[in-house]
């Protein structure tokens, strides 16, 4: 089954299936206020050859043992926002082992403005490769930034709890996320600003130094780049302000967006500093023809983050303490889309449970609860848990194959 067909299929009337569709009706959609991902399908995606499963709670758990496909349903999800995904996935990983060689997500998602049905894969080119696909009730778009105007999704995996002790990179990349929620043109911006980069460092790489060409590159950068600039350190204001009071028992995070074009900004205005950057871009030629890349420029912005109690960065906090930050961040910047744009981000989280104690833990769930969109949860102990009482509902994922949870307190059946 192909994106187009998956794309458009109707909502199942049970809440999990793992054979292909059979013919369906409609059903109305409930707790109308909550972000949801009200259906997903899957097809020939990582290990799951077919899943069709439906969800109304509040919290999703999906719980099993490790491989069986929990974190690819929620990178599954993730795929519904503009980027890479949850693992910056190249498309031709995606593809389950022995299926057809595509792959495709479609998902119903409820959101303050009534439902979207969205439809995301990979398929082959004109020119015999592969490419993105994306489709917004069923009229193709093109590229992801567009879905960033229907749904955000922000995340927290195991790999990223590394994010403080590694390089900048990941850390920029998990700012830019924060800011294509109040700025869904924001990831358009950043992957013209990374086309310009690459053919400006291939012209230089190949010893052609057109000045014409290298000059419209340039330009092209120094605009992006500052409007890149620009939106991170709005975002960090914004993302200050919010976290001024914590959110108790997560400890208070100072952020701040570290660069050079983010200190000109302090100093000047967004014209200058764009006049300056394109300066430096063309007095920078010889030395980035030998190193490769551009040594000034928004890619190499770092997202500073320290512990405000302690006045400690958070690299040299405990592994719980910089699990902590990372919660206490992505709850800030939920609460401020929802006070802000009445649209809150659809939450993903891996085995969040690790190195959270049992009073995080129960904040966490209080605060997942009462939160107007939805958030979706994985576990090796779906005992940990409990504490989400109705406000969750269950399923057990097994080699790529998904049940209804048996302690699902939803009243949710199996049908067929």
């Amino acid at each position: 089954m192909g994106i187009a067909s998956v794309a458009s299929d109707r909502p199942l009337q049970g809440s999990v299936s793992n054979e292909p569709d059979p013919e369906r009706t409609e059903r109305p959609a409930t707790e109308a206020s909550t972000v949801a991902v009200t259906r997903l399908n899957l097809t020939d995606f990582r290990n799951i050859r077919h899943l069709r499963l439906e969800t109304e709670a509040k919290v999703v758990v999906l719980s099993g043992p490790n491989g069986a496909g929990k974190t690819n349903i929620l990178e599954a999800v993730s795929f519904l926002s503009p980027g890479r995904g949850l693992r910056r996935a190249r498309l031709t990983d995606v593809p389950r082992h022995s299926g057809t060689g595509v792959w495709a997500v479609a998902a119903r998602v409820r959101h303050p403005q009534g439902m979207t049905e969205i439809g995301t894969g990979m398929t082959p080119d004109e020119q015999g490769g592969e490419r993105r696909l994306v489709k917004i009730d069923g009229q193709a778009v093109r590229g992801t930034a567009t879905l960033g105007h229907t749904l955000t999704v922000n995340w927290l995996t195991p790999p990223m709890d590394r994010l403080f002790i590694e390089g900048p990179g990941p850390r920029r990349r998990f700012l830019d996320r924060l800011v294509y929620g109040f700025d869904a043109d924001h990831a358009a911006r950043v992957s013209a600003y990374d086309r310009a980069l690459r053919e400006r460092s291939q012209l230089l790489r190949n010893g052609q130094n057109d000045a014409a060409w290298l000059g419209a590159l340039e330009e092209t950068m120094a605009a992006y780049g500052i409007a890149l600039a620009a939106a991170r350190r709005e975002a960090v204001s914004r993302l200050a302000g919010g976290m001024e009071a914590g959110v108790s028992p997560f400890p208070t995070a100072k952020v701040v967006a570290e660069g050079d074009v983010e200190r000109w900004l302090d100093d000047m205005s967004a014209i200058d500093a764009e006049v300056r950057f394109r300066a430096a871009l063309a007095a920078a030629r010889d030395r980035d023809a030998q190193s490769g890349g551009a040594a000034t420029g928004p890619h190499r912005t770092d997202f500073a983050v320290y512990h405000a109690e302690k006045d400690m960065p958070a690299g040299a906090c405990s592994t719980g303490e910089q699990k902590a930050l990372l919660v206490s961040i992505v709850l800030a910047d939920a609460r401020l889309q929802e006070a802000r744009l009445r649209r809150a981000p659809l939450l993903l989280f891996d085995e969040i449970a690790a190195h959270l104690d049992a009073t995080r833990r129960e904040a966490l769930f209080e605060l997942l609860i009462n939160r107007s969109a939805q958030t979706w949860i994985t576990a090796t102990d779906r005992s940990l848990f409990d504490g989400l009482g109705p406000a969750a509902q269950g399923f057990v994922v097994n080699g790529g194959r998904v049940s209804v949870s048996s302690d699902n307190s939803n009243g949710i059946e199996l049908n067929g």
